[in-house]
């Protein structure tokens, strides 16, 4: 059986500062972040699409948008988990699982702090 996925990336820039193992923080910095995430389904609809790009990268850009030149741990989603590279991820993830059409799910979401370094969430089958 087929089934199909789709692909949307977008863009922020924010500082974090990990809390470590012995307690302390890592020093404050920030990156431009990079963010995929996927959309898997196994049907197209009416007009032959699994999610309208255009909607989905609205989406995607509102959810970034909360983001974007912040301090991460300055905000509600972070302030009880630390915000590291999977944290953040799981946040984008689960931002944009709602709502969807019928049948479509987000099945990962890779987030790039700098070139070769990379975490992802990845959904259920």
């Amino acid at each position: 059986m087929l089934s199909y996925e789709i692909l949307v990336e977008g863009e922020f820039a924010a500082a974090h500062q990990l809390r470590l193992y012995d307690g302390r923080n890592e020093p404050l910095h920030g990156h431009n972040w990079k963010v995929e995430v996927y959309l898997a389904g196994p049907r197209l609809d009416s007009i032959g699409v699994l999610a309208d790009f255009t909607v989905v990268r609205r989406r995607l850009n509102e959810t970034l948008q909360q983001l974007h030149d912040r301090f991460l741990n300055d905000l509600p989603e972070f302030r009880d988990r630390n915000p590291s590279a999977e944290i953040v991820a799981s946040h984008i993830y689960e931002a944009m699982s709602a709502g969807l059409p019928a049948g479509v799910r987000v099945s990962r979401v890779r987030v790039w702090e700098a070139p070769g370094c990379a975490a992802a969430v990845i959904g259920e089958c």
